[in-house]
């Protein structure tokens, strides 16, 4: 059995070394979140829903919020601070009482305790002196940053630590609805009611309760694995870069774009020519209607021979 506290109880001068246990475990079968279309269990991401971010664990701080809307931050170092003020590794009791002075309404948690080294005879003692007694230690102890009320009493040879709510944590009962006042009952229906519980009357035997239901779910998960019903998570196909996808795509397109022809000046447009500069739509086409035609030229070349 796993020690989950050690330190001591004291009352009085006496002093015994403990270790704590817990006495108590949850038997409830957890069931795991899957999705539906290929098994795989779902992750629950911490997502600050102002931001729309994905926080990490050292982004978070933890607060308190004492009207709607507005938080007090509490820091680690505050927390830990205060942590260190009433951490006590002791189990003091603080008076004696009778069991039946306190309702079950307020029992929490129990813890068995076992002596810690050299404390087995003092253990021995304060068991024996609550036996014979009858009574039951009313207690504080602190556990996991958390100060506790609790009470120690014997539980078949062991000591057992109930952890008790403080009286603040009880709720109201008149704060409970249509809970009906002091109501006149037929003497014959009470009696009747008398005799039922009479008759339902027995022994407290733990071992004769069962739960029914987790027991039920536990025979219905075991025939499903007998039966190979059992469920493997689809392996997921990798995931493309979103980036480099966009990036083949666009030159996909770019590559099967057809080259644009150089557009043609009309004809008829003229370009304003700069003074000495050469004629560069003539030089361009080849023939000009301004220029000579050879034709004119052999002429000319035969009347300056005659002459």
């Amino acid at each position: 059995m796993h020690t989950m506290w050690k330190g001591s109880i004291s009352f009085g001068l006496v002093n015994i070394p403990i270790k704590l246990f817990a006495a108590t475990e949850d038997k409830d079968i957890k069931l795991r979140t899957l999705h539906k279309k290929c098994h795989t269990p779902i992750q629950y991401e911490k997502k600050c829903p102002n931001c729309d971010e994905e926080i990490s664990q050292d982004e978070i701080v933890k607060g308190y919020e004492y009207v709607k809307g507005k938080y007090v931050v509490i820091t680690d170092e505050e927390l830990k601070e205060l942590k260190d003020e009433h951490e006590d590794k002791t189990v003091e009791i603080i008076d004696f009482v009778n069991m039946n002075d306190i309702d079950p309404i307020y029992f929490n948690r129990s813890y068995f305790i076992g002596p810690g080294e050299n404390g087995g005879k003092a253990y021995a003692l304060l068991r024996e002196a609550l036996n014979q007694s009858g009574k039951i230690g009313i207690a504080e102890i602190t556990i996991r940053s958390k100060q506790q009320l609790a009470m120690v009493r014997v539980y078949q040879n062991c000591i057992v630590m109930e952890t008790v709510h403080y009286p603040d944590e009880v709720r109201n009962v008149r704060e409970v609805p249509s809970v009906p006042e002091q109501v006149d009952v037929g003497s014959k229906e009470l009696d009747t009611a008398i005799m039922l519980i009479d008759q339902l009357t027995t022994t407290f035997d733990p071992e004769k309760y069962k739960d029914d239901y987790r027991l039920a779910l536990q025979e219905l998960i075991d025939r499903k694995v007998n039966q190979d019903e059992g469920k493997t998570p689809t392996e997921a196909a990798p995931r493309q870069n979103v980036v480099d996808l966009m990036s083949a795509l666009q030159a996909s397109i770019e590559k099967t774009k057809k080259p644009q022809s150089k557009s043609t000046k009309p004809k008829s447009q003229t370009i304003p020519k700069a003074v000495g500069a050469t004629d560069v739509s003539s030089n361009a086409a080849g023939t000009n209607q301004n220029a000579p035609t050879s034709s004119t030229t052999k002429k000319t070349k035969t009347v300056r021979k005659k002459a």
